[in-house]
C-alpha cells in the first residue's frame, strides 16, 4: 500500500503543476480586460485527529491543532458564471502525538511536533450573482497537492511530505464597489496521506520512522478580500 501511495504521489505532483501552469493567464488575456480578480484569504481551521494502529505496542495518534490558515489566489473568470483560480494556502500550528513503537523506548512516547500545512491548489467555482449584482454566491472544487512540513523538538529532526490534496467550498462575495468585495466562505480541505510515513516520531538519536499514513481533513470558516484586476461587473 505504502508503494502504491508513493506511485500516485509522483504523479500528482507533475500533473498538479501542469494544470496550475495552464490555468494562469495570459498577458494576451489581461489585455483583452478578461475579469481576473485577486483573491485574499484569512480563517479559522479546526482541530484535526490523525492515527495510525498496528497492534497495542506499534501505533501513533495525533491532533493537527486549530488556528489561523492564510493565503491568496488569482481567479481567471472564464465565463461571468465559471472561474478557474490557483491558490496558495498555509498554517502555521503544532501537533502534539502520542506514540509507541519497538524501538522508540519503554512504555509510550509523547512528542508535541512543529507543523506548517502549505496546500498549492487548482479550483474551479460556479458563480451565482443576485438580481441586484451585489451579492455573488459561488461553490466548486479543488484539486493540488499539500505539502506537510515536520519538525521533532526532542531530536531537532524535520521532514516534509508531498500529498495529493481536495477540497471544496462554498460561500459569497458581497461587492462593496465596482473593484473591491468582501469573500466569506466554509472550506474543507482534505490531504490524502499525509500524516506519518516519512516522518520520524522518537525522541533521541535519528528518530523513528512509522511505516503508514493517516489522511486529514481540515474545515475552515472564514473569509477574506477580493480584488477585480480587469474586466467590468
Amino acid at each position: 500500500m505504502k508503494t502504491i501511495n508513493n506511485v500516485i504521489s509522483s504523479f500528482a505532483r507533475p500533473l498538479v503543476i501542469i494544470l496550475i501552469l495552464y490555468a494562469i493567464p495570459n498577458k494576451e488575456a489581461i489585455a483583452q480586460d478578461k475579469d481576473i480578480r485577486l483573491n485574499l484569504y484569512g480563517g479559522y481551521v479546526f482541530d484535526d485527529k490523525f492515527d495510525s494502529y498496528y497492534d497495542n505496542s506499534n501505533y501513533y495518534e495525533g491532533k493537527i491543532i486549530g488556528g489561523l490558515q492564510w493565503g491568496g489566489g488569482i481567479e481567471y473568470m472564464l465565463r461571468p458564471e465559471y472561474g478557474i483560480e490557483i491558490l496558495y494556502l498555509r498554517q502555521d500550528t503544532h501537533a502534539p502525538t502520542t506514540y509507541a513503537t519497538p524501538t522508540s523506548g519503554p512504555g509510550i512516547q509523547e512528542t508535541d511536533f512543529d507543523l506548517a500545512m502549505n496546500y498549492i491548489m487548482l479550483g474551479g467555482a460556479r458563480h451565482v450573482v443576485a438580481a441586484n449584482g451585489k451579492v455573488e454566491g459561488f461553490g466548486g472544487l479543488m484539486a493540488g497537492m499539500a505539502i506537510a512540513e515536520l519538525k521533532n523538538p526532542d531530536n531537532g529532526r524535520s521532514d516534509s511530505a508531498e500529498k495529493f490534496a481536495w477540497g471544496l467550498r462554498l460561500g459569497a462575495v458581497v461587492w462593496a464597489s465596482e473593484k473591491v468585495g468582501i469573500k466569506l466562505q466554509a472550506q474543507l480541505l482534505s490531504a490524502v496521506q499525509s500524516m506519518g510515513g516519512g516522518f520520524y516520531f522518537g525522541t533521541g538519536g535519528a528518530g523513528v520512522g512509522v511505516g503508514s499514513y493517516s489522511t486529514i481533513y481540515q474545515f475552515t470558516l472564514g473569509g477574506g478580500l477580493v480584488f477585480k484586476l480587469g474586466g467590468s461587473k
